[in-house]
C-alpha cells in the first residue's frame, strides 16, 4: 500500500451527526450531518484556510450523540440547511483529495446530504479524490486501536483540548495525525510550544494567521559593492553562475 498521497492538494476533514451509523447508511437510519470542519494541506503543509460550518439538520439529535460531540437541538436551530452552503463547500473540496479517518462513514453522509437536494447533487467523487487514513493506519498498525486519540498518543500529538468530539478540531488533529503518520514534518520542530500548535516531542508547526510580517531588510550601497567586487574575483577565477 502506498500510504504518501501524490495529491499536492488535500482537504483534511470531519463531519459530526445527528446519530451514530451502524449497518444501516445514513438513509436507513435517517440521520443528517450537523457539522463540518475541514483544513487546507498544499504539499503537506497547513495553509490556515479552513472550512467550518454548523448546519440545522431538520430532525432531533440522538443522545447518544450528543454525549459524543457536544452538539445540542437548540444549537443548531437556527443554522444554515445543507443546501444553503453546497456551493462553498464543493468550491472548497473541488479538485483536491479528501482525507477522513473512516472515510467511507463521512463520505456516505455527504452524498446522503446530496441526494436531498432539488435538483439533486453531486457525489463527492465528482468533485474530489478520497483518501482513507483509517485503512492507513490499519495497514502500518495491524491489530492495534487506531482511533484517532490511540494515534494522538502513538505519534506524540497533542489532543488534550479535545473534551468533546468537534468537527474542526478533530479535522486539525487529524491532519497532524495524518502528516505524521504517512512521514510528514515532525522532525521539523523549531521551538515549537503547546500555545502554537506544536510540540517539542513531535508536534506539527502551524504559523498563526494574524501573525506579524517579518521585516525585510535590504542591503546597504557598501554591502552591495562589497558584495560585486567579491563576483569580480569570482569572475577572474572561472564562470559566475551569479551574473549568468
Amino acid at each position: 500500500m502506498n500510504i504518501v498521497s501524490s495529491a499536492a492538494r488535500q482537504i483534511i476533514l470531519d463531519t459530526e451527526t445527528t446519530g451514530m451509523n451502524q449497518g444501516g447508511g445514513p438513509v436507513y437510519l435517517g440521520h443528517r450531518i450537523i457539522e463540518i470542519g475541514a483544513v487546507e494541506v498544499i504539499n503537506r503543509r497547513l495553509t490556515g484556510r479552513t472550512f467550518h460550518k454548523y448546519l440545522n439538520p431538520q430532525q432531533k439529535i440522538d443522545e447518544e450523540a450528543i454525549a459524543v460531540h457536544g452538539i445540542t437541538d437548540e444549537r443548531v436551530a437556527n443554522e444554515p440547511l445543507f443546501r444553503d452552503i453546497k456551493q462553498e463547500f464543493i468550491a472548497f473540496l473541488d479538485g483536491a483529495e479528501m482525507v477522513a479517518h473512516n472515510a467511507p462513514f463521512d463520505v456516505s453522509f455527504i452524498d446522503h446530504e446530496f441526494s436531498l437536494l432539488t435538483p439533486k447533487g453531486p457525489q463527492v467523487t465528482d468533485f474530489c479524490a478520497v483518501l482513507d487514513s483509517l485503512a492507513i493506519a490499519k495497514y502500518l498498525h495491524p491489530g492495534q486501536k487506531n482511533n484517532l486519540d490511540a494515534l494522538c498518543k502513538r505519534y506524540q500529538i497533542d489532543n488534550s483540548r479535545r473534551e468533546y468530539h468537534g468537527a474542526l478540531l478533530d479535522a486539525e488533529i487529524l491532519a497532524d495525525v495524518y502528516l505524521a503518520m504517512t512521514g510528514g514534518q515532525t522532525d521539523l520542530n523549531l521551538s515549537l510550544d503547546s500555545n502554537r500548535g506544536g510540540s517539542a516531542s513531535g508536534g506539527i508547526m502551524r504559523l498563526e494567521n494574524n501573525r506579524p510580517k517579518l521585516k525585510v531588510i535590504g542591503a546597504s550601497a557598501d554591502e552591495l559593492s562589497m558584495h560585486e567586487q567579491r563576483l569580480d574575483l569570482v569572475a577572474k577565477s572561472g564562470k559566475c553562475l551569479w551574473r549568468n
